[in-house]
This record gives structure tokens, C-alpha cells and sequence, in this order.
């Protein structure tokens, strides 16, 4: 890993994020040497099967893939948390939300400060739901960020890789990471099976888990859809905005839970759809927005 610090980078949180998972019987790279101030790490290669190229290519093996990935999951959140990490969860309406600015509002081409104002009005009574339990998240615990590692036993043949901003954060946030794919389709038959292993293992109330795992996946969704525009709008990444669909796909059968309802007639009403069209505008003014504020 080449992550100097003159370019912003900042090798330390990986370092301690890996210690801890490996603490806790999880794959994370072991770390043959470093060099923190010049930013430079030799690490254990885990090889390149990464889950979404495994399942490409052997789909039977999707299940097996996707059972560990839960187990690993498991011994995450069963785990005592890693301690300095800071809390997700006031920050999650402002992420959220900031998909006002960064992908309504360019599409639309108008200010949308009072309507963005209603969704945080409905969507914070929502995230307060979510009770105080934490856990220790990933935050990026996706098929492209996971390796398969069948030599190894349990939930240790799941390479992790990309965890160096774990946060504290809801039992049920990584897990519809996984199954809310930003960047492939997810069988509806593994998502259920992902939730129905992670609830028996973890012990936990399935409509309870089901409604909190509506409540992230809203939140992680509109945070996605800011992302991707921004990376086109901002940095200058015009690709990012073909994943938006299925992004907002996953934010519609989200919505739909029951407890959402308020919100989902906000959000419907206010976030435009991403037509062709609509994308071809975030394309359109690729990289004309210079800063992040």
C-alpha cells in the first residue's frame, strides 16, 4: 500500500482497523512492515477472487460465498467493539440528506433547502428508532471488497479489504451493504438468506431487524446516490452515474416498508427519477462543480 500523506492519506486507521479484526479472528491483511510517516505498508496478498468475480464465474458457489460473508458479519458485531471509533449515527441524516444537493438539485436545477428540510423532519424520528446498540461497521462490506479465501476455515475465508473507515453504527447496517449491492445484483433468494442466517445467529427479532435494516438501507441509498453524482459532478467520474439505477431501485423497495411511509411521500415527491435523461444531465456537468461545500 502506497497511501502517502502529502496526497491526504493517512495509513493509521488501517493499521488499527486490521489489528482489531484479525484480533477477533476475521481475515484482515497481515502487516510484514510499515513505514507510517512515508505512508508505505507491505502486506499479505490475498489474491484476486474477489466475491463479485467468483460468483461471475462460479455461480453455484454464491451461496457458500455469501453464508461466510454473514458469518464473518457475526463475529463483527458479536464482538466487543473497537474502541476510538467514532459513533455513524449523527451523521447518518446529513449524509443522507445530502443527496438533495448533489443529486436532486443539479437534475432539477432549483433550490431544495424547505423540501430537503421535510425529509430530515420525517427521517430523524427514524434513526432515533434505531435504539443505542452498537457495533463495529465496515461501512463498505460489498462484493467488490471481500475476497475468497476457501483454504481458510469459518468466517476467517473472508479477505476483508477497504476497512479502514469503520465506525460504530447499527447491528444492521453491514449487512444490507451486502445485500443492497451498489455495484451488482443480489438474488432476492440471498438477500433472504442472508437475513434469515445473520437473525438466527444473532438472535434476533425478524421484523424488529427487518424494519431497522429499511431504516439504513434508505439512509446508505441516498448517501449512494450523493456519491455517484458528486464523483461525476465534483471529480470528474462520469461512470459512477450508470450504477445509479440500481442504487435507487434498492431506496424503492426500501421505502415500501410500512414505517417509512411519511418519508418515502417526501422522497418520492422530491427526488427526481433517474431517467436517461435525468443521468444524462449529471454526465452533462461533469466536473463543473469545484467544491465540495
Amino acid at each position: 500500500m502506497d497511501a502517502p500523506p502529502d496526497a491526504g492519506e493517512d495509513v493509521r486507521p488501517f493499521l488499527k482497523v486490521a489489528d482489531y479484526l484479525r484480533h477477533i479472528g476475521l481475515s484482515a491483511p497481515e502487516i510484514y512492515a510499515s513505514d507510517e510517516q512515508l505512508g508505505f505498508l507491505i502486506l499479505e496478498d490475498f489474491g484476486t477472487d474477489l466475491y463479485d468475480q467468483v460468483c461471475a464465474q462460479t455461480p453455484d458457489l454464491e451461496p457458500a460465498l455469501y453464508d461466510a460473508a454473514v458469518d464473518a458479519l457475526v463475529t463483527l458485531c458479536s464482538a466487543e467493539p473497537m474502541q476510538g471509533l467514532e459513533d455513524y449515527v449523527p451523521r447518518m441524516a446529513d449524509l443522507a440528506l445530502s443527496c438533495y444537493r448533489w443529486y436532486a438539485e443539479p437534475i432539477v436545477g432549483r433550490d431544495m433547502a424547505d423540501e430537503a428540510a421535510a425529509a430530515r423532519a420525517a427521517l430523524h424520528p427514524l434513526i432515533d428508532s434505531l435504539g443505542t446498540k452498537r457495533v463495529t461497521i465496515l461501512r463498505d462490506y460489498h462484493a467488490q471488497n471481500l475476497l475468497w479465501l476457501p483454504e481458510r476455515e469459518g468466517a476467517s475465508r473472508v479477505g476483508q479489504l477497504d476497512f479502514q473507515d469503520a465506525m460504530l453504527g447499527p447491528v444492521a447496517y453491514d449487512l444490507i451493504s451486502l445485500t443492497t449491492d451498489a455495484r451488482r445484483d443480489v438474488p432476492e433468494v440471498i438477500r433472504d438468506r442472508c437475513v434469515e442466517r445473520f437473525c438466527d445467529q444473532m438472535d434476533l427479532e425478524r421484523s424488529d431487524f427487518i424494519r431497522e435494516a429499511a431504516i439504513c438501507s434508505v439512509q446508505r441509498n441516498l448517501r449512494i446516490l450523493m456519491v455517484f453524482a458528486r464523483m461525476s459532478l465534483h471529480f470528474g467520474r462520469p461512470s459512477y452515474v450508470d450504477l445509479i439505477p440500481r442504487v435507487w431501485g434498492h431506496l424503492q423497495r426500501d421505502l415500501d416498508h410500512p414505517d417509512l411511509q411519511e418519508l418515502a411521500t417526501l422522497l418520492r415527491a422530491h427526488l427526481p427519477e433517474p431517467t436517461p435523461s435525468a443521468l444524462q444531465t449529471l454526465k452533462d456537468k461533469c466536473g463543473t462543480i469545484p467544491t465540495l461545500q
